[in-house]
């Protein structure tokens, strides 16, 4: 037994935190899953945006907030709030929300996806 003893007794363990690191990569699989889901929804906007002169389509955008963890998908036309949400004249015809809303599933699934893969 004492043996044993002194072979456990030379035994040195390390531990070392790769907290930094996961960090880091899930931060960045976050960035890329963010970029991936403006692109997409800015994509599904341009599809159901009306189209008179095709300015307003092609304005739409997407920025990513990083610090944030968000995605915006937008124009800065300045009649697009009244083509979205309609005037006492004309009807309502949206193409940011249901770029956004009607996908959140596939959005999550995206997010899902980088995190996993990187």
């Amino acid at each position: 037994m004492l043996f044993l003893k002194e072979v456990l007794m030379d035994i040195k363990v390390n531990i070392t935190s790769n907290r930094d690191l996961i960090e880091q990569a899930s931060d960045e699989a976050i960035e890329r899953a963010l970029e991936a889901i403006g692109l997409q929804a800015e994509g599904y906007a341009k599809m159901l945006c009306p189209v008179d002169t095709g300015r307003l389509r092609n304005s739409i955008t997407h920025t990513v907030d990083v610090a944030g963890k968000k995605a915006y998908v937008g124009t800065n036309v300045e009649y697009a709030a009244y083509v979205e949400m309609g005037t006492s004249k004309t009807k309502a015809q949206p193409y940011i929300q249901p770029a956004v809303y009607n996908h959140s599933d596939e959005y999550s699934r995206m997010v899902e996806y980088f995190l996993k893969n990187g």
